[in-house]
């Protein structure tokens, strides 16, 4: 454990950074130095038996559940602690009471997103990257706090988006991986609306648009399709699946009264 005067952190090894958490739209832990639970994390921290400390951090949840801030920590170094034993059932569950205590915390859901990911769990996966994006997201809308310049309120802002950019990062590319490894239609399409809603100008936004005209494509939803590529044109008059299916479309019309849509490429179906 890494102490740094009251703020109690815990650094993602599997991640290799820390994103600074300096604005009101993400979730920081911080427990009081000289407070009985700093003094009872002190403990734990010297504890060298492994399954000892997870008692003690569960003893620890228990004894200051008034403090959300306690919960969240030790609930979250609980399912660290399973994580590491292989744990990966109770490592999420421990992890989820974590996130219900602290549900803005980016650090928390990269771990999940991470334990999700040694899972194999994708339905997981996409929910921490979800969650992590509207955080992201949320970040880039904060209003400026009043009295501040507008030139301090965008180093700010440009300052804050920087710590957070390689968390950011790692929840966009899990959640289009998610995506383009799901070969039912349905789900892949219900994914890709949480995902755009969450990562609105995703830096793959091509590769998310042409899976989910495919997923439309399946479904045979053809209203739905042609709107969907309509809008995609309406953002990128150049895009190649999204003029090709709507040529075939409004070019078809050898049934009156019919129309006959047909998925123009070949999905990949390979990971970014």
């Amino acid at each position: 454990m890494k102490r740094c005067g009251w703020l109690v952190l815990t650094v993602l090894a599997c991640c290799g950074w820390l994103a600074r958490q300096a604005n009101a739209q993400i979730d920081k832990i911080e427990i009081a130095a000289g407070t009985d639970e700093d003094r009872a994390l002190q403990t734990i921290s010297n504890e060298q038996d492994a399954q000892k400390r997870l008692g003690m951090y569960q003893e620890f949840v228990q004894k200051f559940s008034a403090n959300p801030a306690a919960v969240a920590y030790g609930d979250w170094q609980i399912s660290q602690t399973y994580q590491t034993t292989g744990d990966l059932q109770n490592a999420l569950d421990y992890g989820d009471k974590a996130l219900a205590a602290s549900p803005h915390n980016l650090d928390i859901l990269v771990s999940q997103a991470n334990i999700a990911l040694q899972a194999k769990n994708n339905s997981k996966l996409m929910e921490y990257a979800v969650k992590g994006g509207e955080v992201c997201l949320a970040v880039s809308k904060e209003a400026k706090p009043e009295g501040m310049s507008d030139e301090d309120f965008a180093h700010k802002r440009e300052d804050e988006k920087s710590s957070i950019q390689g968390n950011c990062d790692f929840f966009e590319t899990s959640g289009v991986n998610v995506i383009s490894t799901e070969s039912d239609p349905k789900t892949r399409m219900d994914e890709i609306e949480k995902f755009t809603a969450a990562f609105p100008n995703s830096k793959y936004q091509d590769t998310v648009s042409s899976l989910a005209l495919e997923s439309l494509s399946q479904l045979k939803d053809n209203a739905r399709l042609v709107a969907y590529g309509e809008k995609i044109l309406s953002g990128n008059p150049n895009s190649l699946p999204a003029l090709l299916l709507l040529a075939n479309y409004y070019g078809d019309d050898s049934k009156p009264g019919k129309f006959r849509v047909e998925w123009p490429t070949t999905r990949s179906g390979g990971r970014i």
